[in-house]
């Protein structure tokens, strides 16, 4: 499975013993400890929940509080499952971080984009404006939607203004440049989903991994 939670920290960039500009993103990930073991018996299908950065007890309710104390754990934000993969094995109070990654190694990770608000057709889906000339007054606009007689009316799935961004997206095979361990940091070659203190998935790339 390898997989752990992080929060984007922003990007800089490093250089090789090359002397070549790398930029990365700075991600602090973990440590996730392990709060649920789910089986087939108990809950119809196998996962593992794990628990990502502490929270204020104050700010838990009280089934959540009770799902913490039950293993005790201390609360956590930020909860995840995933699956395992055949012949993993985990504990309750496991710990899970960076030092289980390996640099070097292709990643996916998952996070949600910005958001932008709502946005026309240009900036949403890269369409050309309409001619600037002879006092044209729809330089930006979306035009024509449908035929007027027949079909009548417009069409599902018209690429149209709307909401744009605070989407969840997912960049593959970017490559886990460093791990620097005493501070659970993962530089991660590019840019990846999100705003600075974004949550994100980090786990190794399903397709193109270096053997």
């Amino acid at each position: 499975m390898k997989t752990i939670l992080g929060k984007k920290m922003g990007m800089t960039q490093i250089f090789t013993e090359h002397g070549t500009v790398v930029p990365v993103t700075v991600v602090e990930a973990g440590p996730m400890t392990v709060t649920q073991i789910k089986t087939v018996e108990t809950d119809g299908y196998n996962a593992v929940q794990f628990g990502y950065e502490d929270a204020k007890p104050q700010r838990v309710n009280k089934p959540m509080t009770g799902h913490f104390d039950k293993n005790e754990i201390a609360p956590k934000k930020h909860l995840a499952e995933f699956r395992p993969e055949e012949g993993e094995t985990y504990e309750i109070g496991q710990q899970i971080t960076v030092a289980d990654f390996e640099a070097g190694k292709k990643l996916d990770v998952t996070g949600t984009s910005k958001g932008k608000g709502t946005q026309g057709n240009i900036k949403r889906h890269g369409h050309h404006r309409g001619p600037m000339s002879h006092g044209s007054k729809h330089k930006r606009l979306a035009g024509a939607l449908a035929a007027g007689t027949y079909p009548s009316r417009v069409f599902k799935g018209n690429a149209g203004p709307g909401r744009m961004g605070r989407e969840t997206v997912t960049v593959q095979n970017v490559e886990l440049v460093k791990v620097i361990e005493e501070q659970n940091l993962m530089l991660i070659k590019g840019a990846v989903p999100g705003n600075k203190g974004g949550i994100v998935r980090i786990q190794y790339a399903v397709k193109g991994q270096n053997k």
